[in-house]
């Protein structure tokens, strides 16, 4: 609660661009929030319900596939939304790249964790591996840029 204080203190000495942004990132993690409850509710009350009158199998993989899948998107709801909150207590002006690569690896990774392997194409096959090599490449060259940045700013300050 403190953060919202601060930018309730801070909101002042915004410029009219940096309030826009807040709002809307503010109304942005709200809706978010709706939605993960909605889901969550759903997800628990059908998984609770089907486990006991019997009708969910938890080691049939279809059934595996789904509730983990369920449990990725609400996951990957909860880290844009984590990352949104970021920006409306102004702790982040923007949203950053690398929480982005990486919500976009977690995304990548649902999918195939919910493909059926039996459907999928050699050609879809193919997109989602080069997705997911472009993608951790760009995520381990940021990282190893923002390593380099950080020793080097320690030499200089030491």
């Amino acid at each position: 609660m403190s953060q919202w204080k601060e930018l309730k203190e801070a909101w002042s000495g915004m410029t009219y661009y940096q309030r826009f942004e807040s709002t809307v990132a503010a109304f942005l993690s709200v809706v978010i929030a709706l939605v993960v409850v909605i889901a969550l509710y759903r997800l628990t009350s059908g998984v609770l319900v089907s486990l006991v009158f019997g009708a969910l199998d938890p080691l049939d993989p279809a059934v595996f596939q789904t509730i983990f899948g369920d449990l990725l998107t609400l996951l990957i709801a909860l880290e844009f939304n984590h990352s949104l909150q970021l920006v409306v207590t102004r702790e982040q002006s923007l949203i950053q790249t690398k929480v982005v690569l990486l919500i976009a690896l977690v995304a990548l990774a649902r999918k195939f964790i919910v493909m059926d392997i039996k459907e999928a194409t050699s050609g879809l096959l193919f997109g989602l591996a080069a997705m997911a090599l472009a993608l951790g490449g760009v995520y381990w060259l940021m990282r190893e840029r923002d390593d380099r940045v950080a020793m080097h700013s320690k030499r200089s300050a030491g």
